[in-house]
């Protein structure tokens, strides 16, 4: 049984032998044009991309509360999300023109339930990064408790759309209904001014999609809403 050569054992070319019978070695040629085959490692790294523009937006919402039967509710919405399953959030949207966030928070929570209020307390901020296609968008909503002062829950002055339900929820619920973790922190700021409780928050979430900041300027006092 033959012993299979080795992958770099030296070329021999057959029937060529030197004096003393063993078979004669030639060198491995090189690649055409004469010159030894060499790979820049440079070469093999991708470009790197050009950074994405950075946007900023600054959005506002939050609780607007009304009291039923001695429990505090707040007027939450339901709409769908990128992959088409409906979400339970609190109303909020970007400022404009010259609105400062409290202004925008009471104008887009009418426009997206219906329901007019009057400004109380700052709960809270939530501040994130995302990116999408073709930028980086660093995203600051504000969060604020409102008294409800009149109107009927209703998503038919959403100019947008994009609400397709509201409902009042008791504040206590709201840990279990709503859908994004922060907006479950900022019920729970609430909740804890609703009692009178003083609450001092700032928490950190990162993820492979973003950093997000929830923070609250200071303890609050809650007027009564009666």
């Amino acid at each position: 049984m033959s012993t299979p050569a080795h992958a770099d054992e030296p070329r021999r070319e057959p029937g060529s032998s030197r004096a003393d019978g063993r078979a004669r070695s030639f060198p491995v040629p090189s690649p055409p044009g004469g010159h030894p085959l060499r790979i820049d490692p440079d070469a093999r790294q991708a470009p790197t991309p050009a950074p994405l523009p950075v946007v900023e937006e600054e959005s506002a919402g939050g609780l607007v509360i009304e009291v039923d039967d001695g429990r505090p509710h707040a007027a939450v919405i339901a709409r769908r999300n990128r992959g088409g399953r409906l979400e339970w959030c609190l109303p909020k949207g970007h400022l404009e023109g010259t609105e400062t966030p409290a202004q925008a928070a009471v104008r887009e929570i009418a426009e997206e339930t219906g329901i007019d209020g009057a400004v109380q307390v700052p709960l809270g901020v939530i501040d994130y990064w995302f990116t999408g296609s073709d930028r980086r968008v660093h995203k600051v909503v504000h969060h604020f408790l409102l008294r409800a002062t009149g109107g009927y829950l209703t998503v038919e002055g959403d100019p947008d759309g994009e609400a397709e339900d509201v409902a009042w929820i008791a504040v206590d619920d709201l840990a279990a209904r709503l859908a994004y973790p922060n907006e479950r922190r900022i019920a729970l700021v609430a909740q804890n001014v609703l009692a009178g409780r003083p609450t001092r928050l700032r928490t950190t979430v990162e993820s492979r999609v973003t950093r997000t900041i929830v923070r609250l300027p200071g303890p609050r006092s809650f007027p009564d809403p009666s």
